[in-house]
Order: C-alpha cells, then structure tokens, then sequence
C-alpha cells in the first residue's frame, strides 16, 4: 500500500520552520495517541504514521532527501537517498550494542514522553457512592510558550551537536566490536542549543499550575484510579505529554462503614424496645427508611436493607445495608427506676430461667465445667 505524503500527514507545509513541525507532530501526536484511543486501531495506524513522518522531516538530511526522491529517499530497504545496500558490518553491531546501550543508530532529534503525575484525591462517602465532579489544581510541566518547547531563544535554532555530527549516538571502538553509545555532549538529541530561552533557560518547559474538572463515576471506592489521558507532564523535544492518575481515598464516614459493594451500620436499641419489639427510622445514603425490630431481639442481631447499599463501579447488582443492633443499658437512672428494675429482676428469676435462655445455657455450660475439674 502506498504510503501518504509526509507533509500532508502532519497538516504542514513544505517550507514549514522546525517549530512549526514540532507543534503540528504534538498536535496529531496527541490526537491518535494509543492511551487516548484505547483498542482503535485505525488511531493507532495514525499514530505511527504521524510518528514516522516526524522521525524523517525532524532530521535535516532525511527531510532533503525525502524532498528530492520522495518515500524511495529515506527507505531503509533502497539504501536511503540514492545509496542502495549502504551500511555493513559495523552497522549490523553498531544496532545491536546501540539497542544495548540507550537507542538506536543516529538521525534526528529525540522525542521524550512526559512523566505521568498522581493526585491523591479525598472523597466523602455520600460522593464516592453517588458519583460527582470536582475541580482540582495541579503542578505540572507544559510546553514553553515562548520557544513553543524548543528550548532555543525566540528567532534560534540549535545547532548539530559537533561531537556526534547530529546523529545522538558516538561510535567507540573496543578491539573487534564497534560500539555505539549515547552521545554525553547533547545526551541523545543530536543537537545543542547555543543560546537558550530566558523563560524556560532552554529546558523547553516550564512549571505551571493548572486547573482540571475530574468526572468521579459512582460507586467508587478507596484505591481505585481515574486515568486523565495526556494531562501529565509535557514531553521533551515535542513528545506527547504523559498522563495524570487520580487515586481516590474515601473518608471514614461517622455512621456507615462500607465492605465491597454492601454497608454496615450500628443501631443502638432500648432495653424495652428490644424486649417488645417496635419500630425506630435508620438513616440510609438515599434517606430515612422504618425498621421493624422484632420482640425479643438480641444484642448483635442484623437487619438486611436489600438494594440500600452501593452500585459497584465496575458493573453488578446493587448491595445491602445491615443494621445490627446493640442493646444499650439504661444509665443515670432514679430511685423509683432502679426499685422498677429490681421489682421486674424478681418477677423474671421466678420465671425459673425460661425468660433469660442465653444465660441459662451458659451458666449450665459453667456448672459442668467446674463438675469435670473436680471429678
């Protein structure tokens, strides 16, 4: 299949400066970058191509001999600008030590994608649970303004790195093997610059702090990431910027305490509405629902709420809310109550146990304990 002009692959012109070319690489770099356009294959067929077109238009003497002869100028597989079968046996290993030793062979300048950034994000549980949008500032490194992320002062260029003639890479030779390492002049680039922008002191990025409105999906819980595809750090020499993970951390919620997709909460109960029965209003995240506490209700018992619980994030059924109830002992009580209680204490132990069983069958488990240890 024949390949797309180079040119009308990143939207440019022929005579476009090297600032022009880098901004429209980043631009469609960003557009069809794979993390924005995940299981696309069509965007990533662009990504690649944007990412070819840029390797051979950023390097000076590929571009020429891409403007004289076309694709058939830089194809690998005719030489490259008019010299079938070029390369030989320092070639072959100056590939393979290059790959070794921090990149391939030379031409052009690199392209670095940008650091990703975390953000540890609190959320109350009514949010989490239901879903909410926030705002949020953050430091991150962008493209220079002034020297549109070049480095080199505004009307400037950097200059071809002398030492390794442009390439990135310097060739050293040990013994019998030619080996290829990263060049410690210009660190890979290929180019220096000679007189740097004053804003960004020729790093091509400065430091800024900005704002970003993050979509919490509902039903999210402490420790799940919410990836912002490209609002990381910006990348060196034109590359695409890295990506922003918002890691979520719920806050303890003074009533409900959340397990997976259920909550749990703790109701406490009167002495009498335990022994009776009743009915008493809990709270749930969507409101006030009656509970129905049966007579004789024991300490620890659990309601189930069915549907009153969270919707998962990641799909599923909806989970529960368990009321378990304690029975709280009166305190502070009066004269008169406390005659009350030992007047009731009376009337149940003439009951002969019947009114208390838990305790009865414990004190007979005790009974026949201290039988075995005298026996």
């Amino acid at each position: 299949m024949s390949k797309r002009d180079y040119y009308e692959v990143l939207g440019i012109s022929k005579n476009c400066s090297e600032a022009e070319l880098k901004k429209a690489y980043r631009r469609a770099a960003q557009k069809h970058h794979p993390d924005r356009n995940e299981n696309n294959k069509d965007s990533e067929e662009k990504f690649k191509e944007c990412k070819e077109a840029y390797e051979v238009l950023s390097d000076q003497q590929k571009r020429a001999a891409y403007d004289q002869f076309g694709h058939a100028g830089v194809d690998s597989s005719m030489g490259g600008a008019g010299r079938p079968g070029a390369g030989g046996f320092n070639d072959i290993f100056g590939d393979v030590f290059g790959d070794i030793f921090g990149g391939g062979r030379g031409g052009g300048q690199r392209v670095y994608r940008g650091s990703d950034l975390r953000y540890n994000l609190e959320l109350s549980l009514e949010d989490a649970v239901a879903g909410t949008e926030v705002k949020i500032r953050i430091p991150t490194q962008v493209p220079c303004d002034e020297c549109d992320g070049s480095g080199a002062r505004k009307g400037t260029k950097k200059t071809t790195c002398t030492t390794c003639g442009g390439h990135g890479q310097v060739r050293m030779q040990q013994g019998f093997f030619s080996v290829q390492q990263t060049c410690p002049h210009c660190q890979g680039s290929g180019s220096v610059i000679t007189d740097p922008c004053t804003k960004c002191r020729g790093k091509g990025r400065v430091q800024e702090r900005k704002t970003l409105s993050v979509k919490v999906p509902a039903g999210v819980d402490t420790g799940d990431r919410i990836r912002l595809a490209g609002e990381g750090e910006a990348g060196e020499s034109g590359g695409p910027p890295g990506d922003l993970y918002v890691q979520v951390q719920v806050k303890e919620h003074p009533i409900f305490h959340r397990e997976d997709s259920h909550l749990y909460c703790e109701v406490p109960i009167s002495f009498v509405t335990a022994a009776l029965g009743g009915e008493m209003e809990v709270p749930t995240l969507s409101g006030r629902v009656n509970l129905k506490v049966p007579p004789e209700t024991q300490t620890g018992k659990m309601f189930r709420m069915r549907g009153k619980g969270v919707k998962p994030v990641r799909g599923g059924a909806v989970g529960d809310l368990l009321c378990k109830v304690t029975v709280e002992t009166p305190v502070n009580l009066t004269r008169k109550q406390k005659d009350l209680l030992k007047e009731f204490s009376g009337h149940v132990e003439e009951g002969g146990g019947r009114h208390s069983p838990q305790a009865t069958s414990w004190m007979d488990g005790v009974k026949k304990f201290f039988d075995g240890l005298s026996g």
